[in-house]
């Protein structure tokens, strides 16, 4: 395929996946007025709690505007929609790489999609739960005493958790991304064990970024699962390796001694320094 027909079937996919969203996206906002309930519930949570802790504490969400209304039943519709249609949006991404690849990392691909549902979902819901934390957290900086009250406007509200939402389902992908290019040839477990002290502070410091509210418990309930599930990665590249290398040794492609040095690196590593 050329240039061209790869922008072809990039924008098919891309239809494909925007009618998938857009057709989860009127169901959704048929049903609106529970999903921002459910939408709202972290915030609630978190409200109750600061109010129990300090009673002084003036906290209420708002809704400012003419057409503020509509966009807040648009954005959770929206929201709703884009987390439901992940099976769909994610099968286009693999249906895009499986042209290219051979019967054998074909099957691979598959893997790829059927771990990466729940893996995203998973995300979303951790992110769901944290929220609370995250927001008592945040509002518990509440001023009382000095007669200030917060009012949080909903719109931004809802456009930060949809944020922190997606932030966590998509890192979720790390594993899946990580074992499919071992799967693939194109990335050795000696490289994620070489890389694991810069990964591990690179998951942090994603933590700390990707995560719009700021707080340290959001940063460290995104961060602390990346990092076990780069170290629970490198483990599962590692087996294969190590059984890919003991059957090409079965096969008389290599040596027990080539194996072992191919396993840990050693001569792309000499050939690197």
């Amino acid at each position: 395929m050329d240039i061209w027909d790869h922008v072809r079937e990039v924008r098919y996919r891309l239809i494909v996946s925007a009618v998938a969203v857009l057709v989860l996206f009127v169901v959704a906002f048929i049903f609106y007025i529970p999903i921002v309930e459910l939408i709202l519930r972290p915030y609630q949570i978190a409200a109750d709690r600061v109010s129990a802790a300090n009673p002084d504490a003036q906290i209420q969400v708002v809704n400012s505007g003419v057409a503020s209304p509509m966009l807040l039943a648009l954005k959770s519709a929206g929201l709703a929609a884009l987390i439901a249609a992940c099976p769909v949006w994610l099968y286009q991404l693999w249906a895009f790489i499986v042209p290219g690849l051979l019967t054998k990392e074909k099957r691979v691909a598959q893997l790829f999609l059927l771990s990466a549902i729940p893996l995203f979902l998973s995300g979303v819901v951790v992110g769901y739960l944290i929220l609370p934390r995250a927001f008592e957290f945040m509002l518990g900086f509440t001023v009382a005493q000095a007669g200030v009250a917060n009012l949080q406007d909903l719109n931004d509200f809802l456009s930060l958790e949809m944020r922190m939402l997606l932030v966590f389902g998509l890192s979720f992908l790390l594993p899946v991304v990580l074992v499919m290019l071992n799967m693939l040839g194109l990335l050795k477990s000696w490289q994620l064990k070489k890389a694991r002290t810069i990964s591990v502070f690179l998951c942090f410091v994603f933590g700390a970024v990707a995560t719009p509210s700021g707080d340290p418990f959001s940063m460290l309930a995104l961060s602390l699962p990346m990092v076990i599930m780069y170290l629970a990665s490198e483990l599962i590249c590692s087996r294969r390796d190590k059984a890919r290398l003991k059957e090409r040794i079965r096969k008389g492609e290599l040596t027990p001694d080539e194996a072992e040095i191919e396993y840990r690196g050693k001569t792309l590593q000499t050939d690197d320094q």
